[in-house]
């Protein structure tokens, strides 16, 4: 049987069509998934938004649409893509590095391709203590140069809190909230020397 009648068939609720062509797709779902680097990310959660995506596919699929390997390819990527956007939306900085790192053309088989290495640009154990031991002097650094009310005052200004927010949370005018940031500009700016 074709993967067109199977997902025509599991469309129409056959278990055993539907299984199938979620066997049969699996490695090219794998194979899509693995094209996505995904920086401190779980490859897995990757892989699972590609079956959805596969899901979706032989749900939809209808004789007038293109090869049901061309339409499950692009479903699959579609899902992959929109995952990532919307975990990238939610502020969540890891999902938003994910990049392609190869697509196939349209005519190119999945045996025909080569396989792309890139070298990795995650920092090494040594530079993520050094990060970590400059941010805990930068941290050290800036407590010293501040007074309580200041750090309070920057924490919260930091957060995105408004003048008004930070006065009500905090208890002071909005003048000196205005004065404190000053203050604490001209205090912090080591911080542009450093750099």
């Amino acid at each position: 049987m074709t993967d067109e009648i199977l997902a025509l068939k599991a469309k129409d609720g056959d278990e055993e069509a539907m299984n199938e062509l979620l066997t049969k797709y699996k490695s090219t779902v794998n194979m899509l998934a693995r094209s996505y680097f995904l920086v401190g990310g779980d490859m897995e959660d990757i892989v699972q938004e590609g079956m959805i995506g596969l899901y979706k596919a032989i749900l939809s699929f209808s004789k007038e649409k293109a090869s049901f390997k061309t339409f499950a390819t692009i479903c699959i990527k579609h899902q992959i893509q929109t995952a990532i956007r919307k975990a990238s939306s939610q502020k969540n900085m890891l999902l938003s590095s994910a990049l392609p790192i190869y697509e196939l053309e349209d005519n190119e088989d999945d045996a025909d391709k080569s396989e792309i290495i890139l070298p990795s640009q995650l920092p090494s154990p040594d530079d993520t203590i050094l990060a970590n031991e400059n941010m805990t002097e930068l941290k050290k650094k800036i407590k010293q140069s501040l007074s309580t009310m200041e750090i309070k005052i920057l924490a919260l200004y930091l957060k995105g809190y408004s003048y008004n927010e930070i006065s009500d949370i905090g208890g002071y005018s909005k003048k000196s909230i205005d004065n404190a940031l000053s203050r604490i500009k001209n205090k912090l700016t080591f911080l542009k020397k450093a750099e």
